[in-house]
């Protein structure tokens, strides 16, 4: 690329602080639009990106110098657009976002070789329990080469374990190229026999990209309606004309099992993109995106900002999913960006869910989006029946979360040789651990919220900040023994009461905090797919993508859970995982084998709400309808604006003061047509040793919501300690 800075040049640079882009003065030769280079700032040298010419208005002589440029791609024109227009609808300095982009190591070290260690041989005859622990993370990243310093470092042990499996002969040491492309994915393979209203989808999404340009689709098909196989084809299709492909999914869980599947599609297997994956790994795959080396990438939200030198296609898997929200940091929903960042890349964006976001729904409905529509499973399946049982007549003991009937359909199945799986979306044994001497309830010291006990592991662990530590003994109020008392179920509890009921059965419990890798978790689904378990408990981790050949029955054993609260999506959200899990049951079809067909009940005590109501009925289209019509009358999103700006600080006393000062200066929020909510404690007013106060903005829907906010807190500068957070277009309330 031709340098076209040859004096001065402003420079995006990677920090937290609030800098922008600064003038530097260009080195020797000039300096490219999108370089990577190391640039001065204060006394460290931090990495930067060329963001266009200098302004001129700076004396030359008076400008620090680039220390160097990368030997790294650069950040293609319309990549910097999208972190521009990101950072600008998120209120994220450019720092922040150059560091989302370039989240991958040793940036600035050139291409060279390295050492690496592989697997070589089999586990050695003294096998010590470090030993182990480094065979399993090689077992779990399939074989991936590790540096020496990191493998120790991420199986918990010293370097000298790794040398003496190197001695031993089980592992091996080499020299292996620093990046290296990805093998090349055949679109040419033949994918599975599609039926009539797959192939006509699939069809579709391929003219889309055969005409080019940008264009997003809602793939909306029931579970089990081969949603994945559709939208592989128009991977397929991108990959004949020589562009890359991005798969985004939810959770980390399900890309073992979808990676199978393309390989088994295209004859290789994709990049990734995740927490699991290694830091070369991660650097590999980073600047194969960026020089068009890896045709199709699958990952977490963070991959939509990899470097991409041509993305074609961009599918958002399970697109209704929260976790697509990144709640720290940079405060960005990954379905919305993907919209965005296809539209400026000229790149067909694809949404798939059975259970589609609402925001989807509308823009479907008023045709910003395509829409496609799957209305049956694939192959001889049929959907579950479905059925609610009114636990207000139950009449269950205390202590017992199964009714009579799920029981007795449980043990049905077990004659028959058939699976069932028991839902319930609450991790640990129990939520809340209460003193019934003198009421006290175990508390997190860092955050106002109860601790979960977890029986499997022996501790009370905070799903807030993550602390943990033994259950104790004694209550740590007022000392009294043996009358600390475990008040709800969670699926540790419920596993108990199968156990009990269902002594003959082969019970597994899946849930994300049970399981220490993605391989692990992996390995338990392949089990239970090939029938080594009879009754599966689990979390919303089983709602989404598995597919379990012999389950027949999925009983929800608290359909009320998600319904109450305050928060807009309640409804919307139990809806979606309700469906979801539902649609585990009958994957596989009636009659084949002699399984009977799917069923999925509901316990629940409110049989009537309109939720339940909806699950039963099956009649997705008016569950949707009249929610859009709540939003519309109430003038909540997506036909209205909501911003949350979150403080935080260790002093409660500074907090309320800076809070309240803040609200008195509103008056660029009003002036843009919107309305503060607030300043009021959050719901949960401390995590980590921070309170936290929270204001809420409502606007309408074409107010220029980001301008004002922006304005507004320009008008007061935060004590040292006190963090503002700007979240648009909230997911989460608390």
């Amino acid at each position: 690329m031709t340098a076209e800075f040859a004096t001065g040049a402003r420079i995006a640079v990677l920090t937290t602080e609030v800098v922008g882009v600064l003038d530097y003065l260009a080195p020797e030769g000039g300096v490219s639009p999108g370089a990577l280079v190391l640039v001065p700032l204060g006394p460290r040298r931090v990495l930067g990106c060329v963001w266009g010419k200098g302004t001129g208005d700076f004396d030359l002589a008076k400008l620090r110098p680039v220390a160097r440029v990368l030997d790294a791609a650069p950040l293609t024109d319309h990549m910097r657009e999208f972190l521009e227009r990101v950072g600008d609808y998120t209120l994220t300095p450019m720092g922040l976002m150059l560091r989302m982009a370039t989240r991958a190591p040793d940036l600035d070290q050139p291409p060279a070789l390295r050492r690496v260690i592989r697997r070589a041989g089999p586990a050695p005859a003294r096998l010590t329990d470090a030993r182990a622990a480094v065979l399993r993370v090689i077992d779990d990243h399939g074989g991936a080469g590790f540096a020496p310093a990191e493998l120790a470092a991420l199986a918990g042990v010293g370097t000298s374990v790794v040398k003496g499996l190197v001695a031993a002969g089980t592992l091996v040491e080499e020299q292996a190229p620093r990046d290296t492309p990805y093998p090349e994915l055949d679109p040419d393979l033949p994918g599975k026999p599609l039926a009539e209203d797959q192939a006509a989808a699939a069809a579709s999404l391929r003219q889309g990209l055969i005409d080019g340009g940008y264009a997003t689709t809602l793939l909306r098909g029931v579970t089990g309606s081969g949603k994945t196989e559709v939208y592989l084809e128009a991977v397929a299709e991108c990959l004949r004309q020589g562009r890359q492909a991005l798969v985004l999914l939810p959770e980390i869980a399900l890309s073992a099992e979808f990676l199978d599947r393309v390989e088994a599609r295209f004859g290789a297997r994709p990049g990734e993109w995740h927490s699991g994956v290694t830091r070369s790994e991660r650097r590999r795959l980073w600047q194969m995106a960026a020089s068009a080396g890896v045709d199709l990438v699958v990952g977490a939200r963070s991959a939509l900002f990899l470097p991409f030198r041509d993305l074609g296609l961009i599918v958002v898997d399970e697109e209704h999913d929260s976790s697509y929200k990144q709640e720290d940091g940079v405060l960005y929903n990954a379905r919305d960006m993907a919209v965005l960042r296809g539209s400026i890349d000229g790149a067909q964006v694809v949404l798939a869910s059975a259970t589609p976001s609402l925001e989807s729904w509308v823009n479907a409905g008023a045709g910003k989006y395509n829409r496609l529509d799957l209305h049956a499973r694939w192959g001889a399946a049929d959907l579950p029946d479905m059925g609610a049982i009114d636990l207000r007549d139950a009449d269950m003991p205390a202590g017992r979360w199964i009714s009579a009937r799920l029981a007795a359909e449980v043990g049905a199945r077990l004659e028959r040789g058939e699976q069932s799986l028991l839902f319930l979306n609450r991790r640990g044994y129990a939520p809340v651990t209460v003193c019934r001497a003198c009421g006290f309830q175990i508390g997190c010291d860092h955050c106002d919220a109860r601790m979960v006990e977890h029986r499997f592991q022996n501790r009370l662990v905070c799903h807030q900040c993550g602390t943990s530590k033994p259950i104790p003994t004694a209550c740590p109020s007022c000392g009294a023994e043996g009358r600390l008392a475990a008040l709800g179920p969670g699926v540790e509890r419920l596993a108990e009461e199968v156990v009990e009921r269902f002594p003959q059965a082969r019970t597994v419990v899946l849930s994300s905090d049970l399981f220490g890798s993605a391989r692990a978790l992996k390995q338990t689904i392949t089990e239970i797919a090939a029938g080594g378990a009879d009754i599966i408990i689990g979390t919303q981790i089983v709602a989404k993508g598995h597919n379990f050949p012999l389950l027949t029955l999925v009983g929800v054993i608290d359909a009320d859970l998600g319904l109450q609260g305050a928060d807009l999506r309640a409804a919307e959200r139990s809806f979606q995982l309700m469906r979801q899990v539902a649609g585990r049951a009958g994957r596989h079809g009636a009659g084949q084998d002699g399984r009977a067909a799917g069923l999925a009940l509901l316990q629940t005590h409110q049989p009537d709400h309109p939720v339940i109501r909806a699950i039963l009925s099956g009649d997705d289209e008016a569950f949707w309808n009249a929610e859009v019509a709540a939003r519309q009358a109430a003038g909540m999103p997506p036909f209205g604006r909501l911003a949350g700006i979150i403080l935080s600080s260790p002093d409660a006393t500074e907090l309320s003061r800076f809070a309240q000062e803040l609200s008195r200066h509103a008056q660029p929020l009003r002036d843009a047509g919107a309305e503060l909510l607030g300043p009021a404690p959050a719901p949960i007013a401390r995590i980590r040793g921070r309170h936290r106060m929270r204001f809420l903005i409502r606007a309408p829907r074409q107010a220029p919501v980001q301008a004002a906010i922006a304005a507004w807190l320009a008008s007061l500068r935060p004590p040292t300690n006190l963090r503002v957070a700007v979240d648009i277009d909230p997911q989460s309330f608390l």
